[in-house]
């Protein structure tokens, strides 16, 4: 028998989480190959609609990386990630989703080691809980 390999889809914001992810790759950091990035100006711009489209197109869970609190170059975007993070969670505990398969982490541009380290346990959080299946509403 095979091992569950998970489809986990990265949201990341260009100007902090992105280089984190490059100076990762630079670097040679070893990390789950499971990561399949979406490049954003900001994440600010990552609509919970976008997470949930994720989840019904075949990803098995999705990561919400931004840069840290009080660091958002466009100045409030990450603190209106957390809002509709928060308020996502609730949603997917109506479907039925477990809140695991969705997280929000900030990675700067200097944090190679730290994206892959979200990265890995992502996939570690996301084999455990097995393949996302879509409840019928």
């Amino acid at each position: 028998m095979t091992r569950f390999e998970p489809k986990i889809v990265v949201f990341l914001c260009n100007w902090c989480s992105y280089a984190g992810a490059d100076l990762a790759g630079t670097s040679r950091i070893q990390y789950a190959p499971n990561a399949r990035a979406i490049r954003l100006m900001c994440s600010g711009r990552v609509e919970p609609y976008f997470i949930l489209e994720a989840l019904h197109k075949g990803a098995d869970g999705v990561l919400v990386l931004g840069c840290h609190p009080g660091e958002c170059h466009y100045l409030e975007g990450n603190y209106r990630t957390v809002g509709r993070m928060a308020l996502l969670k609730k949603v997917l505990s109506q479907f039925g989703i477990e809140k695991e398969r969705v997280r929000l982490d900030w990675v700067s541009a200097s944090e190679g080691a730290r994206f892959a380290t979200i990265v890995n346990e992502m996939t570690e959080t996301i084999r455990t809980l097995g393949p996302f299946e879509e409840k019928d509403a």
